[in-house]
């Protein structure tokens, strides 16, 4: 996983479930089964969270929290202003085969408000159109390339039209107010009474008391 992507989710994270300690946030990131579409490495989150924090965009707290030493954090106004560009970035840019920095603001974006991830899909919209009008050029002339040159260029094609037309889909829904954006009224989802979630909120709730907050 790029830096950039590491950056972006581990902020997305802390503003998701703050006060929250490095465990917590592994532990939740990897139930997203990020392992899978990310290669995220635990050593990843640790290192991204010392980082973040010495570029003052997350707050580390020392806590004792029942006789246990517990770091805990935060985020900070410099890091939802990052957390909203690198979002923005990872929406609106296309890499044709790559949509890695894409999944991750995907998995962010009830952090975000309505208008905010509308004017990003339809960014990502014409970069899109841009890039299957590209290939389209690119497939016409395809004589004059290698043949495996070619098919690839038509694989890209296919997953852009296809992206297309998911996207019209999702601007659909989050215009009628039905992702939970924020702003958006609450969805009916909920996680199911064994999820680990429960246990981070009554955590969450006892960091804020230590934190006087």
């Amino acid at each position: 996983m790029a830096a950039t992507e590491i950056r972006l989710m581990v902020l997305g994270a802390v503003s998701l479930f703050e006060p929250v300690n490095g465990y917590q946030i592994r532990r939740e990131l990897l139930s997203w089964r990020v392992e899978d579409w990310a290669n995220i490495k635990p050593g990843s989150i640790y290192s991204a969270l010392s980082t973040l924090t010495g570029q003052h965009r997350l707050e580390r707290h020392d806590l004792v929290d029942n006789g246990r030493d517990v770091a805990v954090y935060t985020i900070t106004d410099d890091g939802r202003a990052e957390l909203q560009r690198l979002f923005v970035v990872a929406v609106e840019t296309v890499v044709p085969g790559s949509r890695l920095g894409f999944y991750t603001a995907m998995s962010l974006m009830p952090l975000m408000p309505r208008e905010a991830v509308l004017d990003s899909l339809m960014a990502r919209t014409k970069m899109l159109e841009d890039q299957i009008q590209d290939g389209e050029q690119t497939l016409a002339a395809r004589d004059t390339a290698p043949p495996h040159v070619g098919e690839l260029v038509e694989l890209w094609q296919v997953m852009a039209e296809g992206e297309l037309a998911w996207i019209g889909r999702l601007i659909t829904r989050a215009r009628d107010g039905e992702l939970g954006l924020q702003g958006d009224p609450p969805t009916s989802w909920a996680p199911p009474a064994d999820d680990p979630g429960w246990q981070m909120d009554a955590d969450r709730k006892r960091y804020r008391g230590l934190l006087g907050r």
